[in-house]
């Protein structure tokens, strides 16, 4: 019996000579960065697999995802989408401050899914 073996990626989504999401990562503690690394790295390695509490389908939208990371008293999101072969794209980024995902970011999240799968397009 062949056994298949899934490959994940992860690409940063980069615009204007920016990548927000390492933007981001950067900004932190060298722990929080640390940690929120050791997610993407578990995303890379198990896919939509992970499952919750690590990943969660955005409800109300088609396909944005948000990779949920706790640091001590702290909760940060990593919003990211599926694109192709096992491609994750990390969008955005945030220390989330309030129970509810703020709609500006799940908005800015959408605006990058649009803008990038039109760069792919014309290639």
């Amino acid at each position: 019996m062949e056994v298949i073996t899934i490959v994940f990626s992860i690409e940063y989504f980069e615009e204007n000579d920016t990548c927000p999401v390492v933007e981001f990562i950067e900004s932190l503690s060298t722990k929080e960065a640390a940690k929120i690394l050791r997610e993407i790295d578990l995303l890379e390695k198990y896919g939509l697999s992970l499952g919750m509490p690590y990943i969660k389908k955005l409800e109300g939208t088609d396909e944005l995802w948000e990779l949920r990371i706790k640091h001590s008293s702290n909760s940060f999101r990593v919003f990211y989408f599926h694109y192709v072969d096992g491609l994750f794209v990390l969008l955005h980024a945030i220390k989330k401050k309030t129970e509810k995902t703020p709609k500006k970011d799940i908005e800015l999240s959408l605006s990058r899914i649009r803008r990038y799968k039109e760069r792919k397009k014309s290639l």
